[in-house]
């Protein structure tokens, strides 16, 4: 069962951190607590399961990335977590994740990569399928950026009341 503090702290890490040197020292603060309370509850969230990651949104077309495909790759089974870790470690990587495949759908990791352009893509697919020995893959080039929201897991009572009341 969560404390009301657990609850506080979870509803304050739905919004944005800032980007500055101590993020969480300004969500304490908003909250009425110290830097090391609140870091202390977030380890014990994570501990127990209640928060599993945390995540960065870029918006990639503004940092001056106008290509952003996702490249689908069939990869093994026996080497999934040597491709997964060699993929997640390149900086121009912003997502990698496995999924099972389905139906004629035969590829199982996912990476989010960017470039300037769709041939520097292009070229940054081929160059990992080489490293990591894979030559099935299918690039999807992103046509438009979408509005990107945090997940709300823990509303405030205003908020509460008003989605329930929603049709």
């Amino acid at each position: 069962m969560l404390t009301e503090v657990e609850k506080r702290i979870i509803q304050a890490l739905q919004c944005d951190l800032p980007v500055e040197g101590q993020p969480f020292l300004r969500l304490a603060a908003s909250l009425g607590l110290d830097e090391a309370t609140v870091l202390t509850a977030i380890r014990k969230l994570m501990e127990e399961g209640y928060i599993r990651r945390f995540g960065a949104t870029i918006r990639h077309r503004i940092s001056g990335f106008a290509a952003n495909p996702m490249v689908a790759w069939a990869v093994p089974a026996a080497a999934i977590d040597r491709v997964g870790r060699l993929f997640a470690a390149r900086r121009e990587v912003t997502h990698c994740y496995e999924r099972r495949t389905t139906g004629d759908w035969p590829y199982n990791l996912f990476t989010m990569i960017h470039g300037r352009t769709p041939e520097d893509c292009r070229a940054l697919a081929a160059d990992m399928a080489r490293e990591a020995g894979i030559s099935d893959y299918a690039m999807l080039f992103s046509e438009r950026e979408l509005k990107k929201t945090t997940m709300r897991y823990v509303l405030d009572v205003e908020e509460a009341a008003a989605d329930s009341a929603s049709p």
